[in-house]
């Protein structure tokens, strides 16, 4: 894309955006790209990772290069109106789900009241696509007193949905960490086999600095592994993958890890059918934190799985364009670092 038509293309979804700075969310509208009347919902809402900092930029992403229609949503605080992640019981604007093509969710342990849990489930259960980042293998969390209809959502659920959301619909719920959080960071491998898939085109060099997570290994039925973490030895992409085991103290015991062999999926695509029979095209990876959107491999294949999860995957270019969309400095994840005092038209893109 040339720069005038890059320009233009921006422009096109700015406008929206700013005219709709006091609401509650954001929203980027693409009006040229195969996406143009596709439309996005995407929940943010975790302490640790800055969804509410990387999800803007997927969306502004999605928008300006492909022609999306997207809705990010946060965590807000109802006594001022600004973002905090800390705010597990408050994410406005869910309603968005009842008309959205494609739902994308990056939250951990929130405990949504009723009436705003209910537009999840009912997208859920309607067998349109689902993207799953990060923590959104635990995605919810109630309270043991808790009295809400959707406490099955839980992680730790072992009755009507053993592993809640995360592994019933995603394929998989929280375990552990498997390299070292904050310590060893990751680098995609694709997996054997995949690489002629459309989901794959042009995806490459993916790195993060978050570590990959445990998983159980065979993946749930049905789960195509696209993309396995090799744990390195430290926080830069030219760091030597961890060979050998080592010894770790966890809760006072001591475990030996040997976090490469094998090597755990942090990329995979699965089928989840619910109470309508339709069975939805689900997309889950347990990278995506704010400063792993900085790999431009990672944001092709976020891209690549919105066009698969739609089963737009005909529309896949190795080439298309996945560019940072206006000035980019992800906060380093961590509990506590969330930037205070931030609204939603914070997030509008600009000039």
């Amino acid at each position: 894309m040339n720069r005038i038509s890059r320009r233009a293309a921006l422009c096109a979804f700015a406008a929206p955006a700013l005219r709709a700075a006091s609401d509650p969310w954001t929203v980027y509208n693409g009006e040229r790209g195969p996406g143009r009347g596709k439309r996005v919902v995407l929940i943010s809402g975790d302490e640790e990772y800055r969804s509410e900092e990387g999800l803007p930029q997927l969306g502004k992403i999605l928008a300006a290069h492909h022609g999306f229609q997207c809705t990010v949503l946060y965590a807000i605080d109802p006594a001022t109106g600004t973002i905090n992640p800390n705010i597990r019981d408050n994410i406005p604007g869910l309603e968005a789900l009842r008309n959205a093509d494609l739902m994308i969710i990056a939250t951990r342990y929130r405990e949504l009241p009723d009436t705003q849990m209910q537009f999840v489930d009912e997208y859920v259960h309607s067998g349109r696509p689902i993207i799953g980042l990060r923590t959104a293998t635990h995605a919810f969390h109630y309270s043991p007193e808790s009295t809400s209809r959707f406490k099955h959502y839980d992680d730790q659920d072992k009755s009507v949905w053993p592993g809640g959301f995360g592994k019933q619909v995603l394929g998989e719920t929280w375990i552990s960490h498997h390299g070292q959080h904050a310590v060893q960071s990751t680098r995609g491998v694709i997996a054997p086999g995949v690489q002629p898939l459309p989901i794959m085109r042009g995806v490459s060099g993916i790195w993060g600095p978050t570590d990959v997570y445990t998983v159980q290994l065979p993946l749930t039925g049905g789960s195509q592994a696209l993309l396995l973490g090799e744990v390195l030895e430290g926080m830069k992409p030219t760091d030597k993958p961890v060979s050998g085991e080592y010894v770790i103290e966890r809760n006072g015991q001591k475990l030996v890890k040997r976090p490469n062999d094998p090597m755990m999926p942090v990329a995979w695509t699965r089928s989840f059918s619910g109470r309508s029979g339709k069975p939805a095209r689900v997309f889950t990876t347990t990278m995506g934190a704010a400063v792993d959107l900085l790999s431009e491999g990672l944001r092709r294949l976020l891209a690549n799985a919105v066009y698969w999860a739609l089963g737009m995957e005909g529309k896949i270019l190795a080439s298309s364009n996945v560019e940072l969309v206006g000035a980019y400095e992800p906060t380093f994840f961590g509990f506590g670092k969330h930037k205070t005092g931030l609204k939603p038209g914070d997030f509008a893109w600009t000039r």
